[in-house]
């Protein structure tokens, strides 16, 4: 439908003609406000405590910042903000005084507070026809959303938490699932998505580490680039976060420093970035908060700029993180204003400030008029922004706010749960199974089930789920989907079985008033199924999630005096750890008679586990991460050079973990044979093929997930000992036989050499073909030859694999 408003009949409107000229027609239009106006974003359903009012109002309205992150309650409790130091910048909003020269993009408008699906379309609507009508230039604002663990917002399914993507190494699951995410967000007149989370793990007491995609950049890039493929076909631009280094701050601590080399960031950080745009196509980029070597992300060029449009080659937007401009002022003390804070991210490359307009605005705009920043930094970002909205239809003239597939729409339909449910299954890790527990017996009459994660199927939630990132401020309101807790899944799974149920303690605080209940419900029961773990939160709301960071990796609370208690019973004890990090289960290991991990497992994650624990579902996630040994040990992630691995006589702490990282375990058995090598010497300009034969010697179907590491003995400089190069799902019936065939370029054996070029260096190559990191079952090796070759911006970053028949399928 024709929308008649101010832009209506003006050249740039026109479809006829190329994006590029709508653009500069346009721009050769607008004064500095109107463009800055663009740069920048509005939070209307922003939530603004009382307490924030009133500080506001005894400081008079101040808009000059000076007051710093302590004068403004840095000792408050902050569990109920949904961005950092929300307090601080949180100001009730006059829309139209906030939007006299346009807007850039609408914030979180779903996202922010529970909102009926078609309400919150025709609130979305009226703030984009008041723009359309009321502003010169009549442009509407770009809406973005969080979608995380799905569409953040009341009513949407809750996927499974990026860390169980991973665990399920499943990238074309992940993208049905991405794509199903951004047709809701579309529906509703969303057009950009704050995710994916693309940091590599380097510190698992980090609180973010549930909304990653666990420790290996490989892993990461594939996993992510599939998250990406898949919001972007639904029309929905996916936005790369955090762009740089924000998971490897000191001490785990979140927007700490980064004391990291540029070694390590290339080889580690930057790869799935860099992966997720070239073979993705993701259309934006997010900053991270850190400072990196001394320099704040947020004004660092060499990130923003160089690497990520001069060396790869990106051409979309660069949007900040929530205030992550400011903070140039508040916490980095870099800038001595806000306009100066504004005119560093300018200059380094961020194109939008969100997640509200405090340094691109007039700060800004004075210092463009002064000439102290030239204009030709504000056209370089508004040319993004402008073509970006000319590429989605927002500069048509015939463009409605009213979303076409708006009426009636279901944000969690049966096609959403079912992917959720396959996705939730295929990421559940048996650990161990020692006692043969699992599948849990059919004639089981009473089984004890304890845990603080038992019957609570929030407990199956990120912190950046609906539920449990906006809904605690709205108890009355439940979770607006339904979900069952492992409890009310297993009485449904199994009816016939008598499920005793007791918390036995919280799984934060230090209550153990109820510990002897539990242990007494055990003692009377055939079996124990004890589920620990986290809740997730924000800002220290939960044990898990951004802002909830910890000392170490003990099992919050008194969970681990919980299971030790319920194992001294004697009663067979079956441990679940339902969580959003790898917690330090060493002291439980072999001891238990069977060991479960489901990280945090979405709406669907009750009836998963349930399905698991009583065999309707053959598990076959792996670990993205590893399971510590040892709470305070602090073992680093499996991706380390030798020096990283070995203890023997050079430190008293030992750096073997629980579970290594790939390691998984199933209710059938596999034999692995028949390794070949299509060649022995290979250019460095070449490529490999590596196969083996995997079969099913089992009685019952399963999955298999191959995985391919490489190892370089000797280099320039020293090498992980291993690093996963590929990896594939094969499932198969009894007795049935696949081959497995991974091509492997040179380009993926290059690292970062001492001149700080990424190289391919001729010398020997091992292949190992293991199911984890460390049950390698196949060795094979050869050799690159000729000179040492310069990996660019081109080369190869994946290594395709097939699958296909064997020549004969045997009996079991």
């Amino acid at each position: 439908m024709t929308m008649s408003s101010p832009r209506t009949h003006r050249p740039w409107s026109s479809t006829e003609l190329p994006v590029g000229r709508r653009v500069e027609l346009l721009m050769a239009e607008m004064s500095l406000e109107e463009k800055l106006a663009q740069l920048g974003s509005l939070w209307p359903g922003l939530t603004v405590p009382q307490e924030t009012r009133d500080e506001h109002a005894a400081r008079e309205g101040d808009a000059d910042g000076t007051e710093t992150a302590a004068d403004t309650g840095a000792d408050r409790d902050r569990s109920g903000n949904v961005a950092p130091l929300q307090e601080v910048f949180a100001r009730p909003v006059d829309f139209a005084a906030a939007t006299e020269h346009g807007l850039g993009q609408l914030t979180r408008p779903f996202g922010s507070r529970p909102v009926e699906p078609a309400d919150g379309v025709k609130e979305l609507v009226a703030y984009q026809r008041d723009l359309m009508d009321r502003t010169r230039l009549g442009l509407p604002a770009l809406v973005h959303e969080e979608c995380l663990t799905g569409f953040t917002a009341y009513r949407a399914s809750v996927f499974p938490a990026s860390i169980a993507w991973a665990a399920a190494f499943d990238p074309e699951l992940v993208e049905t699932m991405a794509a199903a995410i951004g047709e809701g967000m579309h529906a509703l007149g969303v057009h950009q998505g704050l995710s994916p989370v693309l940091d590599v793990v380097r510190d698992y007491r980090w609180g973010r580490v549930e909304e990653t995609l666990g420790e290996d950049p490989y892993l990461v890039s594939a996993i992510g680039t599939a998250y990406v493929r898949g919001l972007e076909s639904s029309g929905v631009i996916s936005t790369l976060k955090h762009f740089a280094g924000y998971s490897a701050s000191r001490a785990a601590r979140n927007h700490g420093p980064v004391g990291m080399g540029p070694r390590e960031l290339a080889d580690v950080i930057l790869p799935p970035f860099e992966a997720a745009i070239r073979e993705g196509g993701a259309r934006s980029v997010m900053n991270s908060y850190s400072e990196v070597d001394g320099v704040p992300v947020a004004a660092d060029a060499s990130l923003l700029t160089d690497v990520l449009r001069e060396q790869w080659g990106f051409d979309g937007t660069v949007v900040s993180d929530y205030w992550a401009i400011a903070f140039l002022r508040l916490l980095h003390h870099v800038a001595d204003s806000w306009g100066e804070a504004g005119a560093q991210s300018l200059s380094a490359g961020i194109d939008v400030e969100l997640p509200g307009t405090l340094c691109y605005g007039e700060p800004l705009a004075e210092l463009v008029r002064s000439g102290q920043v030239p204009e030709a930094l504000v056209d370089r970002a508004l040319e993004r922004v402008l073509r970006q909205k000319a590429e989605l239809g927002l500069l048509d003239a015939d463009w409605s706010p009213e979303p076409a597939g708006a009426a009636g729409v279901d944000l969690d339909p049966p096609a959403n749960r079912e992917t959720a449910r396959l996705l939730a299954e295929r990421g559940i890790v048996l650990l161990d199974n020692p006692g043969a527990l699992l599948p849990l017996a059919p004639g089981l009459r009473k089984v004890a089930v304890v845990g603080p994660c038992a019957d609570d199927a929030n407990a199956f939630f990120g912190c950046y789920s609906f539920p449990n990132h906006v809904l605690p401020r709205h108890p009355e309101l439940g979770n607006g989907i339904e979900a069952l807790s492992l409890l009310e899944a297993l009485r449904a799974e199994r009816p016939g079985t008598e499920w005793v149920h007791e918390t036995g303690c919280p799984v934060k605080e230090t209550d153990r008033s109820g510990i002897a209940a539990a242990v007494a419900a055990a003692e009377d029961a055939e079996l124990c199924v004890v589920v620990v773990g986290d809740r997730a939160g924000l800002f220290g709301g939960g044990t898990s999630g951004e802002g909830c960071d910890v000392a170490d990796l003990a099992l919050p609370g008194v969970q681990d005096e919980l299971v030790e208690a319920l194992l001294a019973t004697g009663t067979p004890v079956v441990l679940v750890s339902v969580s959003g990090r790898p917690y330090a289960l060493g002291a439980h290991t072999g001891r238990t008679g069977a060991a479960v991990q489901a990280f945090f497992p979405g709406e669907e994650g009750g009836p998963a586990l349930a399905g698991v624990l009583c065999g309707r579902v053959n598990p076959s996630g792996r670990l993205p991460v590893q399971i510590p040994s040892t709470p305070g040990g602090q073992p680093h992630t499996y991706l380390a050079p030798p020096l990283g691995h070995s203890a023997a006589g050079v430190s008293s702490l030992k750096s073997v973990p629980a579970y290594p990282f790939g390691h998984g375990t199933s209710y059938t058995a596999f034999a692995w044979s028949g390794a070949e090598l299509s060649a022995r010497e290979v250019p460095t300009d070449g490529e490999v093929e590596i196969s083996l034969l995997v079969r099913n010697t089992g009685e019952r179907a399963g999955t298999e997930v191959v995985q391919l590491y490489f190892n370089d003995p000797v280099a320039q400089l020293p090498r992980p000992v291993s690093q996963l190069a590929g990896f594939a799902r094969v499932d198969l019936e009894p007795g049935q036989e696949r081959r497995v065939t991974f091509r492997l370029h040179s380009d993926r054996t290059a690292f970062t050499g001492r001149d700080l070029t990424r190289i391919v260096e001729p010398g020997e190559i091992h292949l190992l073909l293991g199911a984890s990191s460390d049950d390698i079952r196949l060795r094979e090796s050869f050799r690159l030859t000729g000179p040492v070759r310069t990996a660019g911006s081109d080369r190869v970053l994946f290594t395709p694999v097939t699958v296909s028949p064997a020549t004969a399928d045997l009996p079991a």
